[in-house]
Parts: structure tokens; sequence; C-alpha cells
């Protein structure tokens, strides 16, 4: 029996609730059960100097956990002076997960930044933020194309992530803190909607696991992917009528 109750194959109430922040371009709270990331996107007219005259924008991302997201209060970073090595891998990854599935020549030389701050967690933070972080972008894309900047979505596919892992021997989809915490092995699946793998980020936590547990977790990630998917075309849907 899983902490929460649930069954091995189930997620968390997911609620991805759209236009939370009036000034941001495209925005999303994305709840997976007790975590909670609120994701920005906020469209800027210039690019990094690399790709200046090149005909290509970029997506690039943020990531940052608040005092209090946590048991007992974290300070800031920016007290601190410095991202931690983790909060760097993270926001890397939610980037990398989001330019994955956007045409970066169909949005002109702008730059898309995704800030994904937790306002609380209890595990998959990166998950939920790379899940809320595409409806946030998919909703300032639609900004863009709505004044007439835009001819079409600069997509070419839509992606979501979700983490699997070993619990008491069974193999379980999303992880809540209780589980990540305990979990003989754990694994972030980042997938598209049509099947494509983006990144998969797995470890042992106790004993190796075997090739058998680890396809039997992929397919638990390409079951919760759908269903992500689906609630990100649902949210989006309501969002734009």
């Amino acid at each position: 029996m899983r902490p929460s109750g649930r069954a091995p194959d189930q997620l968390r109430d997911i609620r991805l609730q759209t236009d939370v922040n009036k000034h941001a371009e495209g925005s999303c709270l994305a709840c997976f059960g007790d975590t909670h990331v609120l994701c920005t996107a906020s469209v800027e007219e210039n690019i990094p100097p690399w790709l200046r005259n090149s005909g290509r924008g970029w997506v690039t991302a943020e990531y940052g956990m608040l005092p209090r997201s946590t048991g007992t209060r974290t300070d800031r970073e920016a007290a601190r002076g410095k991202q931690s090595g983790r909060t760097q891998e993270i926001q890397r990854l939610i980037g990398r997960s989001l330019r994955a599935v956007t045409d970066l020549t169909g949005f002109g030389e702008r730059q898309v930044r995704i800030d994904c701050d937790v306002i609380q967690a209890d595990g998959g933070t990166r998950t939920a933020a790379i899940t809320g972080g595409y409806v946030a972008l998919h909703l300032a894309f639609q900004h863009l194309l709505d004044i007439g900047v835009l001819e079409a979505l600069p997509f070419t596919d839509q992606v979501a992530a979700v983490s699997c892992g070993l619990y008491n021997g069974t193999e379980v989809l999303d992880l809540d803190y209780d589980e990540d915490s305990t979990a003989a092995a754990d694994a972030n699946f980042v997938l598209t909607k049509t099947g494509g793998v983006v990144e998969v980020q797995g470890t042992a936590e106790d004993v190796p696991f075997q090739r058998r547990q680890f396809e039997r977790l992929l397919d638990l990630a390409e079951k919760g992917v759908a269903e992500l998917c689906a609630a990100q075309s649902k949210a989006l849907a309501e969002a734009t009528t």
C-alpha cells in the first residue's frame, strides 16, 4: 500500500491552473498533489549574443524554491550569493525539455524565459515545473499569435514529465516525498506526447535495479505522461475559449 493509498499506476491529483499572473504573457500553477509550482513565461525582444542575426529564438528557464516550500525554512539562494548545483541542473533540464518541442526558427529573434518557483514541495518539483512550464510557454506563444506577431504556434510536439520509482518492491508512478525519500530507485522521465524520449534521469538508491524493472517504470511513465498531456490540452482549451 502506498502512503497516499493510490494504485501503483495512479497519478496524484493534477491541477493546471492557467492565467494566474496578470503580467506574464503566459502563466500556469502546476499542482501535483501537494507539490505546487508557479510557472510564468516572459517574452523578451532580445536573444543571447551568440544567436544574433541567426533568425532563431531561444527558450530558457530559471528554477527556485521559496523558503518555506519545505518542512523547514531554507535560505533564499540570492542571500547565499550563488545557486546550488541542484538548482542549476534542474533549470537546465527544464530549458532543454521545452526547447525539444519548440521550433526555434518559428518566433523570430526573441527569447522566452520560463520562471518556475516552487511554492510548496512534496516530491516531483522538476516534473511539475516541466509540465506547467509547457503550458505557460504555450500561452505565451498564443499571446504572440493573438496580437499578430506570429502566424502559427512554433511547436513540434507536446512535452510533460513524471517521476517513477521502486517503492516497497513495487514499481509506482508519480512519487510524493514519503515515497521518494525511501524508494529503492527513482527516475524522472521527460517524454513527448508522440512517444519521444527527451531525457531520463534514473538512480538506484540501494541495490542496482534490473532492466525489466526499468522497462516497467518506462511503461508507467508513458501512461502518466499521456494523462498529463491530456490535462495540459484541457487546461489550454479552457484558457483560450
